[in-house]
C-alpha cells in the first residue's frame, strides 16, 4: 500500500505541473452553462482485511490488499458565471472493482479474488478557476448507489466461486478532489464553443468502506477526459502588449517569544510494553542488551523496582522506557510467577527457517524455566519463518534489512490479562511510569522565515534593545531558528527588542522583514499530567480504530473538563519522509477524532486539543533507530493529558 500511495503522490504532481505549463494561453470568455459526457480510468486501491465473502462462503485465509482499474462514464452539467467560482454536477456509472493479491490457503493452495463493485455516483463540485488560464481545481461529496456487488474466488483443489458479496453498502457517501485544465477546440470567432478537458481527481479512503463488516476500504485516482459544449462570446483577437515581470518570492517572518514561564510537567505514564524479544541476525542468543539476571537476583526482582521519578526532556522519552522493554523477560518472569495459573506461548520466527525461530522461543524458555523457577508445562514454543504480524510485504523491494530485522524476533502470547492486555492485539500489560518533564524550546525565542529553503542562499537577525546596542545571529538556511532568551537578556531581566531579518534570494535580491520581541526571565511552574501510548505495526494508520476501546474506556475518563489534550505522533525511518509525516498526521488526528466524540458523549465539551504529527522527524523521535525495537516503538501516538491548564 506505501508504495501504491507514492505512486498516487507521483502522478498527481506530475499531472498538475503539466496543467500548470499548459496555463499560459489567455482563457477565451467562458459560456455560463456547459454540459457534455466523461470517461476516465478508476485506479482503485484496496486495504484492509475480507474473509467472509458472504454468508454461505468463510475463505480460509483473509484478503488485505488490492488494485483495480475500472472504468467511469458520465454525464454532467456546468455552471461558471465567472472565472473564478463554478459548480459542476455528474451523473455517472462507477466501477470501483479490484484484483486483490494473491493468498495461500492452510491446505497450500493458491486462492484468488476479484471483485466488481460498481455504483452509480452522484457527484455535485464545487469549480474554482482562475481569470488568466483555463487551469481550474475542483472537489465536491461523492453520493454512490450499489448497482453490482458480484465477486470471484478461486482456490486450487476447490470450485469456482461466482456470487455476490454480502453486506455491501447500499449508499456510500465520501469526497473528491482534482485538478483539470480546458482545451478550447473551437474557433475563437465562432459563438458555440467546444471543449476539451482533461482532467485528475483523488477520492481518499475517508468513507468509502465498502461493506459494514470487515475493514475493506477504497482509494481511488481517476484520469479521464471530458467533452463539453456551451455558448460564448466571440474573443477579441486584436493583439494586445505583453510584459515580463519577475515576482518576488513570498517570504513571511514571524517571532515566537519565549514563554514566561517554564512549565515543567509531573508526569504519570502509561508505557506499553510490545511482546517481542528480538535477536541479531547470525546469533540465535538472546542479545545482550535484554537484562538478563542470575537466578539469586531474579528472586528481589519486582516490576515495580523500574517505575522511580527522574527528569526528562518533553521532546522525547528518556532511555528509561527503553531501559522498562529492555526488562521485558524479567517482567514476564515475575508476572508467572506472582500469578501460577497464568500461561504463555512463546512463537519464534527467522527467515533461516522455522527451526532457528524455535530456537530463539527455546532460550526464553529456558531462561525463565532457570532464573525465574516457572513450570515447564506452563510454557509452549513454536517457531515459524514470518511472525504473526510480519513488517516486510509481498512484493516489497525497499530498506528490506530494516524491515526483515524487525521479523526476526520471538512474540510472547497469552489469554492472561495479567500478562497481556488486547488493544487492538497482543501488547504486554502497560508499565506505571513516573517522570519530570520539561521542554527545553519554552526558554528559547523562535524564528519563522516561511519559504526560505526554496527562496533565500541565507537569512540572519539583527536584535537591538532600547538603547540601539545591536546583536547579530546568523547566517541560517533552514525555515525556523531559536536563540535562548538568557542568551538575548544577557545580564539583564527584561527588555524589548527590534528584530530585523535580512536575507538574499537565490537570484540575488535582499528581502527585509521585521517584528518586535519581548524578553523576560523564565518562572519556573509544575504542572501534572497523564501520558498515554498508542503503539502501530508497520505502515498502518487506520488500525487506530482498533484502539476505540482503550481510547474510550480508559483514557478519556482520565480527561477532565477544561484541560488540554497533547497529542503527537510518529513513525520509524523507514520510508519516504514526506509520506511519513502523512501517516503520523493521521494516526494522531484518528486519535483525536475517538477522544473527541467519546468526551463529547459524556459531557466535556471544554477540552482543548494540541494535536500534529512530526513523522520520522529525529529532533522529535520518541527513540533513535538504529535497533529493531526503537523502531517499532517509534511507530506510535503518545497522548497527554494536561488539567486544568
Amino acid at each position: 500500500m506505501f508504495l501504491k500511495i507514492k505512486i498516487i503522490q507521483k502522478v498527481v504532481i506530475c499531472s498538475i505541473m503539466i496543467t500548470i505549463a499548459c496555463a499560459t494561453a489567455q482563457a477565451q470568455t467562458p459560456s455560463p452553462w456547459w454540459f457534455g459526457v466523461s470517461g476516465a480510468a478508476n485506479l482503485n486501491f484496496y486495504d484492509g482485511t475480507t474473509q467472509r465473502l458472504n454468508n454461505s462462503l468463510f475463505v480460509p485465509t483473509a484478503f488485505h490488499k488490492g488494485f483495480g482499474v475500472k472504468p467511469y462514464g458520465s454525464l454532467f452539467l456546468e455552471y461558471r458565471p465567472g472565472p473564478i467560482w463554478g459548480g459542476i454536477l455528474n451523473v455517472a456509472y462507477d466501477g470501483r472493482g479490484s484484483k486483490f493479491n494473491d493468498v495461500i490457503a492452510p491446505c497450500n493452495c493458491p486462492a484468488t479474488l476479484e471483485t466488481k463493485l460498481s455504483y452509480l455516483s452522484v457527484e455535485p463540485s464545487l469549480r474554482m478557476g482562475s481569470a488568466t488560464s483555463n487551469f481550474f481545481f475542483f472537489a465536491g461529496p461523492r453520493f454512490a448507489f450499489n448497482r453490482g456487488k458480484s465477486f470471484s474466488y478461486t482456490q486450487l483443489k476447490q470450485p469456482n466461486t461466482d456470487s455476490d458479496l454480502s453486506a455491501v453498502k447500499k449508499t456510500i457517501i465520501s469526497g473528491q478532489i482534482g485538478v483539470g485544465y480546458d482545451f478550447i477546440v473551437s474557433s475563437p470567432a465562432k459563438e458555440s464553443k467546444v471543449a476539451l478537458s482533461p482532467f485528475l481527481s483523488f477520492h481518499p479512503y475517508f468513507g468509502q468502506d465498502p461493506r459494514t463488516i470487515e475493514s475493506l476500504s477504497i482509494s481511488t485516482l481517476r484520469m479521464g477526459v471530458a467533452l463539453k459544449f456551451g455558448k460564448g462570446k466571440v474573443a477579441d483577437l486584436t493583439p494586445q502588449p505583453t510584459a515580463i515581470l519577475t515576482p518576488a518570492p513570498e517570504i513571511t517572518f514571524s517571532v515566537r517569544a519565549p514563554l514566561t514561564r517554564s512549565v515543567k510537567r509531573q508526569v504519570s505514564e502509561t508505557l506499553p510494553l510490545r511482546n517481542y524479544v528480538f535477536f541479531d541476525e547470525g546469533s540465535s542468543s538472546i542479545p545482550s542488551r535484554y537484562v538478563l539476571l542470575t537466578k539469586d537476583q531474579a528472586i528481589n526482582f519486582k516490576e515495580t523496582q523500574l517505575q522511580n521519578t527522574e527528569a526528562v526532556s518533553m521532546n522525547g522519552r528518556s532511555a528509561r522506557q527503553l531501559n522498562v522493554y529492555h526488562n521485558i523477560l524479567n517482567i514476564t518472569g515475575d508476572r508467572l510467577r506472582s500469578n501460577p495459573g497464568t500461561t504463555i506461548s512463546l512463537s519464534g520466527a527467522s527467515m533461516q527457517g522455522a527451526e532457528e525461530g524455535k530456537m530463539f522461543a527455546e532460550g526464553i524458555k529456558q531462561y525463565l524455566v532457570n532464573v525465574f523457577s516457572i513450570n515447564e508445562s506452563r510454557i509452549s514454543t513454536n517457531g515459524r519463518i514470518k511472525p504473526l504480524h510480519p513488517s516486510e510485504q509481498p512484493g516489497g523491494t525497499r530498506e528490506l534489512d530494516l524491515l526483515r530485522s524487525g521479523d526476526r524476533r520471538v512474540d510472547i502470547e497469552s489469554t492472561s490479562p495479567e500478562l497481556l492486555m488486547e488493544v487492538g492485539g497482543g501488547m504486554m500489560r502497560p508499565v506505571q511510569l513516573e517522570a519530570i518533564q520539561f521542554d527545553p524550546q519554552d526558554g528559547h525565542a523562535i524564528f519563522n522565515v516561511g519559504g526560505a529553503t526554496g527562496e533565500l542562499k541565507s537569512w540572519s537577525v539583527d536584535v537591538a534593545d532600547e538603547t540601539g546596542k545591536l546583536q547579530h545571529y546568523g547566517p541560517f538556511t533552514s525555515n525556523k531558528e531559536s536563540i535562548p532568551a538568557n542568551t538575548i537578556l544577557g545580564g539583564r531581566p527584561e527588555g524589548t527588542y527590534k528584530v530585523t531579518m535580512k536575507g538574499e534570494t537565490k537570484s540575488g535580491l535582499p528581502i527585509t522583514k521585521e517584528s518586535t520581541l519581548r524578553v523576560s526571565r523564565q518562572e519556573d511552574i509544575i504542572e501534572k499530567a497523564f501520558r498515554y501510548s498508542i503503539l502501530f505495526d508497520f505502515d498502518k494508520a487506520t488500525t487506530i480504530q482498533a484502539y476505540a476501546n482503550f481510547l474510550k474506556d480508559v483514557v478519556s475518563p482520565q480527561i477532565p473538563d477544561g484541560s488540554n489534550v497533547i497529542i503527537h505522533g510518529h513513525t520509524d525511518i523507514i520510508g519516504e519522509e514526506e509520506y511519513n509525516t502523512t501517516l503520523s498526521q493521521g494516526r494522531a488526528a484518528e486519535a483525536q477524532k475517538i477522544l473527541e466524540s467519546a468526551l463529547k458523549a459524556a459531557g466535556k465539551n471544554n477540552v482543548k486539543f494540541e494535536t500534529v504529527g512530526f513523522g520520522e522527524n529525529d529532533s522529535r523521535s520518541p527513540f533513535n533507530n538504529s535497533l529493531p525495537e526503537e523502531r517499532f516503538y517509534n511507530r506510535t501516538v503518545i497522548i497527554d493529558i494536561v488539567p486544568n491548564r
